[in-house]
Parts: C-alpha cells; structure tokens; sequence
C-alpha cells in the first residue's frame, strides 16, 4: 500500500484539520495509508518514507517561508490571497498547498481531494491556484413561516421546535453545510424578524424572553453548537433582523406596538441592550440590519442605526473581550443607505452593504436605470457591496435549471452593478427546507434546487469560466444527476435554458412589480394588463430589471400617435417566449423518446417544462387579448363605443388563454402543494390574499368569470344594449361614526362637510367630497409639521374601528406617499392598502384624495406615518361593511373598461 504524510505546522487550526480529514477520506479511497508525523523542520521532509503533503499559508509559516527561499513554491499566475489557494508538486514526492489564510489551504485540500477521486490518484504535476472573486459567497436560511401568526404579524415567529423542527436536526445541518463547503461558501445568512428574545436574555426585561427556559436553553445550544461548525468549515453566520420590531410579551407588558415606526425610548433601550448581551454571547458572528419595513423616516432610521445599533454592538464587543469587530450589514432597503453608511463609517469599521439584485425577482443578466446607479454608489462607498438575490417570486415554485444563465447575472453583479458579494435566497423561501412538490416525503430544496445552489456560488469563486467549458461541464453535470447520456445532459441543459427565460421576459414587458405583491405563475387579470395604473405599477421592474422596451398601453399610445417603437414591444416578446417555451417542451420530448421509464427527478422536471409551457402560452394568449382592447380603447367614442371586431378577437384570444390555463391547473394539481411561498395578504395580484389564491385551481374560476363577462359585455355592445358609464350616488348613505377621543394637542376635530377646514391652518376647506364620508368627525392636522415628517397623532379608540385615511393623488414630496409593499411588507399589516373610495375628496390647495382605511384595535394609538400631509377623514365601527367604489371626480371611470371584465 502507498504512504502519504500530511504535514503542517498549524497542528491545532480547525479549517486544515477539516481539510486534512477530507484529504485522508480521498487519499484512503485511492489506496494510500496516510500517516500524521510531527516534522520540526520541513528541509528534512526526503527522511520521510513515501510521499508527503504540505499544507502551510502563504504568510507567517516558517514551512512555506523555506520552500520560497529554496525557490521550490514558485507562482505561475497571482499568489493566493484571502480565501485563495495554490497546489504545486515539488521534487521528492512533494505536494505543496498553500493558503492565503487558513481558509484558503481547506478550499485547496477540497479542490486536491476532487482531483484524487476523479484520478483515482494523486497528482504528479499540479499547478493550479485559484482565489474567489466575490469576498462573500454564501446562502440565506429564513425562520419564517408561509404563514402569519396573529396576533404576531409578518416576520414574527419565536425560534421554537414546534415551528422549525428542522432547526434542531443537526444531521440536516450537517449535511446542508459540507455541501456549502463543497460550493465554497463563506457566509450562512439567517433572516428573522426578532431573534433576539428567542436566543437571549436581558437582565432588566426579563419579560421580553419569548419561549420557554427549556426553549431558551435549547436555542442557546443548537445557535452555539451551529456557529461552531460553520466557523470549522470557514462559515461565518449572520443574523438579519427588522427594526423596529419587538417581541410580543414586552410589547404587551408596555401597552406597545408590535412594530414600532418611531424611536421609542423603552424600546431603543431594550433594543441596544438585547444586542449587547447577544453579541456578548455570541462573539463569533455577524448582524445584517435592516433599517425598513416599520421603522419610518430615513432620518429615524439613521439615527437608530447610529445612536442604537452600532453602540450596542460596540458594547457587547467590550463585554466579550473582542478586539476586532463583528462584521454589520446594512440592508439598503427602504432606507437613506449612503447617508446611513457615511455616518457609520465615523465610529464603525467592518461594514457591508447590501441591496436586491433585481428586486425580488430574476428578471435580468442587464440590470440598468436608478436600480444600477444605487449598486455603483452603494459599491464605491469603500465597504463591500453585497448583490442579493431576493425572493426570486417570479420563478416560484418551478425549478430553475438554468446556470448559463445565473452566469451571466454573476458576471453582470459584478461589472455592471460593482458588487464583490453575493446574498443567495434559496427558491422557496417561505416554506425552507422543503419545496412546493407535492410529494410523500416531501423534497428538501437543497436536493431538489442543488443546481441553483451550484451554479451560483461556482461562478461567485469564479464568473469568467469560458462558455463553451461550462457548457460541456453542466451537460456532464446534469447527466451524472439524473442518469442520462451524455447527448441527453447537453439537450436538458438546451432545454432548461430556454425554460429558464420565459418567465423572467414575460414578467419585465407585463409585470406589475418585479415580485414582492405578484405570483407571476398564477397570471394576471385583464385588468391589470389593460389599467396597469390601477395596480401601481413597480415603475422600477420595466426601467431598472427589464429590457428596454414598451408596455401594452405605451406601444399603444405610440402606435396612435405615429411614434416609432424602441426596444422590445409586447408582440416582440410574446413571440420569442413562445419560441423559447416550444424549444424547452420539444428537446425535453427528444429525452423522453431514449428514456421512456422516466421517474423521480427527471420525471418532475418534465412536468415543469410542460407546466411552464401551458404557463407561456397562456400568457401570450392573453397578452394578445389586451392589446385588442387597447386598440378598442385607443378608437372608441365618448360613450365608450368602437370597432366591436376589435373585443371579439380579443374575445377568441383570452378564450384560448383560458383553455391553456385550465390544462396548467389540472396539471398541476397532481404536481404542487401551492405556487407561492409567501401565504400572506401581502400577496395581491393576481388577486389578493396569498393564502386563499395559492394554486391554480384557485385562480381558475376568477379567470373563467373574466372571460364569461368579456363575451356577455362584448355581445352587450355590440347589440347597443350596453352603456357603461360613472356609478350613480343616488341613495348612498352616510357611514355611521365610532367613537374616539383626540388626545392630541397638535390637532383637532372638525365635521366632514363642504366648506371645512382639513389642516391646522383652516385654509384647505372640503369643496367636495363623496356621501359616504358626509358629517364624519375628521382630524385636522398641522401640515407644516407633516411635509417635515415631524407629525404624530394620538387617538383612544373606544371600540375596534377603521380609521378614514385620505392620501392625495400627487407624486410630490410634501403629500404622504401610500406605503408600498415593494419595500414594506407591514404595509398592508392593518388592511387598507387597497382603495376604498378613489377620488373622494376635493379640497382648496390639495390634489383629489383617495380614501383608504386601516383596522384599529380598541385602545390608544399614535399614528405616525411618515413625510408627508394627509388628510384623516373619519373613524367608523370594524363592523362596518365596507364597499370600495370609484367616486371618481377627476376621471371618466368607464374609460378604463375594467367593466368589460367584471
């Protein structure tokens, strides 16, 4: 049997006992006996019997430092740095590897042991170096639930066995960070909404503990014993959490808010004291903040991050003895990030940035627009930049086997957006570790996604692979996994390709938002392809993550007008995807012909291939349809009359997109638990509420009555028996007042009646206003103090109640903008994000107001929502049976035809 001898001078560094271990398992495997003597000097190494192993950094090892001077580690191309490694073989049966750093010589025991396996042997003439190019790699772990937990809202969930069993199983972790370890990662991002009372104690808020004492101890245990094998393997774990939550016994305990959109006093301090002790004990990894989603003002954010967060941690590093800093990231969301990190930077060092790489969403290897410019600046902060690859909504629940492709988004992180970073959300986010299949067990994603997983992280270490290299190695890679030819792995990466970029054009020329509010595979209603403004669009998916092109309505427009067209037109794009989804569905057929007993994997990757061609195909149809109505609308008359021809293509398109769907939906009810990962009325389109419209057969009805009410309206018309027109006001009666008290002394009461005052300063008097709202008790507010951002209101409600929020209609900054659940997800948390009556209010030096209304439980509240004036409106009973309408009175409500389809 052959001897080896593995040598290094760091007897007792974790990272290369690891890596030696790997080594032995490949060494052993090739038939060596491998052997761990201690060697004072390496000069002596020839004594040795058989062949020798020397693993040494580049720096402070008195190993490698000889064999530089003897001039027998020499460096072809660019010595290892950071993470970076280089195998060399030397004379006298001599393998040399060295690490930039310690992390460094386990990537090239990895990389050695690779080539051992594959050769059956070591290797007798090794030269290779590699080094990562992006400085952070690594996955994102939610403890999140697809669901909310009331009275808790979204994000909170205390770390309990009942609600993450798989938290505890340190098998599944095991397994989940070796294969980290194989893709090179060096970062575990945990996202939570509050850890803190799940994972420490604070001393003087002993209420704010949110799990049991067995609970805690427990927790303590598996976060200990997790950070510790991850810092073996060169994993460092970042904890994310949200400001300002809290957890709900002290929210209860202090008769707060469960979220908190101001700086409150008790609440900074249980904050910064929570980060102290967490920091304090557990001095080995990082914090991502996220300054958004509650907090409000990118001033109070600021300062939170400034006067809260950093000191907190600067404390617990006291405390803990540390001398150099944990690592922070700032999440650039819904926030000042420059300003923020400009600030930081006086009194904090080792910082991070981070911002979404195409939302949430996969829609593009060209980022361009505000999106792109916000990454450069945020790049050349002088921290690294992080690339966060969110959510990815649009690809949901589908698998995603498309790695030329991600290679390009790689490489298009790196130069166009300048980010050294990059944050990797796993495709089913919600639901982790299990994926939407509907199986018995079910799919653990990191089996059935590890090619999304691989492809990432194998182009972090290195974008600029050449093409056709990748192209032979992910034939031989998809091949090998699901025991095929080699023929049959090169036409399934073909196939997979062409999958892979249906959705994501199809979602940049039509979308609504990039994915945060749309479950793209579920479609989108008529409506909301024909009167996008309705749905407020995402402006940012079709300037920023999506081609350069026109939207229905403005190719439309354009064509009305004479215009040329730029970019890609919605005809442009329905054509190509369905070439695209036809090549996937054909190639995937050529497998089946040699593999007629498909089964397992494979046999659930052609169903997605046929699921995202009905899915293609539906929408092209449907597309189609909306562009005749757009023509309609372009052409008709004042009395909304036109070319009837035009609505009866329409009519034959969307007929044909309905049949395509209903295929979708059979289909995939043998095949999928639900579409999207995100069970929450945070989910609104294509209908609202995640939870009730999460599968297809949900959806089909609604599709199946927008179609029926097309034909009926269409014939309606064309007969003359149609006449669509502004809903009458006659009989709506005033609603009925709750009771509340105003304990405010920046505001004050008023009647909502023509002619009265809606601000501090009496001068912006009712001129108008919907019978709804008629002799209700509004709240003037100082405006002033409001366009500054300066502006809370305190009410007691007497009973549970809606209290009557008017936002005017106007992108400027002085009027309170409606909060967005593109970058606050506790936007919709109270209801209310939807219009209730559009275009209710006029009044003197205002733009007209829409009425929303926000659920209240009985007690006090401070309202606080931002920049901005508004007008509030009126508090009515919760039993108030609310009945949304279009009052309208600045618009022509037929125009929009959203009445043909309802």
């Amino acid at each position: 049997m052959k001897t080896i001898n593995l040598l290094t001078q760091q007897q007792n560094n974790k990272r290369i006992a690891l890596g030696f271990q790997i080594l032995s398992e490949a060494l052993e495997g090739a038939g060596f006996s491998v052997r761990r003597p201690e060697l004072p000097e390496l000069s002596s190494y020839r004594e040795l019997e058989g062949d020798i192993l020397y693993a040494g950094t580049l720096e402070n090892d008195t190993g490698t430092e000889w064999l530089r001077q003897e001039e027998l580690l020499l460096f072809h191309a660019e010595e290892p740095g950071e993470e970076g490694f280089y195998l060399l073989s030397c004379p006298g049966h001599l393998t040399v590897v060295c690490g930039g750093d310690d992390t460094g010589i386990l990537y090239g025991c990895l990389e050695l042991a690779g080539r051992i396996r594959e050769q059956g042997t070591l290797p007798r003439e090794l030269a290779f170096g590699e080094m990562p190019v992006y400085r952070l790699r690594g996955p994102a772990v939610g403890l999140q639930k697809t669901k909310i937990e009331p009275p808790r809202r979204t994000y909170e969930y205390p770390i309990t066995r009942s609600r993450f069993p798989w938290f505890y199983d340190r098998e599944l972790w095991r397994e989940f960070l070796d294969r980290l370890l194989w893709m090179r990662c060096n970062v575990l991002y945990i996202w939570s909404g509050h850890p803190f009372s799940s994972l420490v104690k604070v001393a003087d808020y002993p209420e704010a503990l949110e799990v049991t004492e067995e609970e805690f101890r427990e927790n303590q245990d598996i976060f200990s014993w997790l950070t510790r094998e991850c810092d073996r393997r060169g994993i460092w774990v970042v904890l994310k959490f949200y400001n300002i939550h809290i957890p709900y016994p002290f929210a209860i305990a202090h008769g707060l808010e469960l979220t908190q959109n101001n700086i409150h006093p008790l609440v900074a301090d249980y904050t910064r004291k929570s980060i102290r002790e967490f920091v304090r004990s557990f001095p080995n990894i990082g914090l991502m903040v996220c300054l958004g989603e509650a907090l409000r003002g990118n001033k109070n954010k600021t300062d939170w991050f400034i006067h809260t967060i950093i000191p907190a941690v600067r404390e617990g590093m006291e405390e803990a003895g540390l001398t150099r800093e944990p690592p922070l990231i700032l999440r650039g969301h819904d926030c000042d990030p420059q300003d923020a990190m400009t600030k930081a930077m006086q009194q904090y060092s080792n910082l991070y940035t981070m911002w979404k790489y195409n939302g949430e969403g996969l829609t593009t290897c060209l980022p361009r627009g505000n999106w792109q410019q916000l990454h450069r600046s945020l790049s050349e902060i002088g921290t690294t930049h992080i690339i966060n690859v969110h959510i990815v909504a649009d690809l949901e629940p589908f698998r995603f086997l498309a790695p030329l492709y991600i290679q390009k988004c790689v490489q298009a992180g790196r130069y166009r957006l300048g980010a050294d970073g990059l944050h990797l959300y796993p495709m089913f986010y919600w639901d982790w570790p299990y994926s939407p299949d509907r199986t018995n067990p079910r799919l653990l994603q990191a089996d059935r996604d590890r090619i999304w997983f691989e492809a990432w992280f194998r182009y972090a270490v290195q974008p600029d692979r050449e093409e056709a290299v990748e192209k032979a190695y992910w034939a031989a890679r998809f091949a090998a996994l699901y025991e095929l030819s080699g023929e049959d792995g090169a036409l399934l990466l073909e196939a997979m390709e062409a999958a892979g970029r249906c959705a994501p054009r199809l979602l940049g020329r039509v979308g609504i938002t990039e994915g945060n509010r749309q479950t793209f595979s579920l479609g989108m209603t008529m409506s909301q392809l024909t009167n996008v403004s309705r749905y407020r669009p995402n402006l940012e998916l079709w300037n920023s993550v999506a081609v350069r092109g026109e939207q229905p309505e403005e190719y439309v427009r354009r064509e009305q007008e004479g215009l040329p067209h730029i970019g890609e037109t919605p005809y442009d794009c329905v054509e190509e995807v369905a070439v695209l989804a036809d090549e996937a569905r054909t190639k995937f057929q050529a497998i089946k012909e040699h593999v007629p007993d498909m089964s397992g994997e494979l046999c659930r990757i052609g169903t997605d291939v046929e699921a995202l061609w009905l899915l293609t195909h539906s929408y092209c149809h449907k597309i189609r349809a909306a562009m005749e109505v757009l023509k309609y609308k372009a052409g008709m008359d004042g009395d909304c009359y036109g070319d009837i021809s035009l609505l009866e293509q329409a009519v034959r398109y969307l007929g044909q997109s309905l049949e395509a769907y209903r295929e979708l939906a059979a289909l995939t009810k043998q095949t999928y638990l639900y579409a999207n990962s995100m069970q929450t009325p945070q989910r609104k389109i294509p209908f609202p509420d995640g939870e009730r419209y999460g599968h297809w057969t949900a959806c089909l009805p609604e599709y199946q009555r927008e179609y029926e009410n097309l034909v009926k309206h269409t014939k309606e018309l064309k007969e003359g028996r149609y006449r669509p027109g502004k809903q009458s006001e006659a009989g709506i009666l005033p609603l009925r007042p709750a009771p509340f008290r105003l304990l405010s002394d920046n505001a004050h009461t008023f009647v909502m009646t023509s002619g009265s005052s809606i601000s501090c300063d009496r001068v912006r008097k009712l001129q108008q206003l919907v019978p709804e709202l008629q002799g209700l008790t509004g709240i003037a507010v100082d405006f002033e103090k409001a366009f500054e951002g300066n502006l809370s209101v305190t009410v007691e409600l007497l009973e549970d109640s809606f209290i009557l929020i008017g936002y005017m209609r106007d992108k400027s900054i002085q009027w309170l903008q409606l909060p967005d659940l593109e970058t606050n997800t506790h936007a919709d948390d109270r209801g209310g994000l939807a219009v209730l009556y559009r275009g209710a209010v006029v009044a003197e030096g205002c733009p007209v107001v829409d009425i929303h209304a926000y659920r209240y439980e009985a007690g006090e509240h401070t309202l606080y929502f931002g920049t901005g004036a508004y007008l509030i409106a009126g508090i009515i009973p919760a039993d108030t049976v609310l009945q949304p309408r279009e009052a309208d009175y600045d618009g022509k409500v037929a125009d929009t035809l959203d009445w043909l389809y309802e």
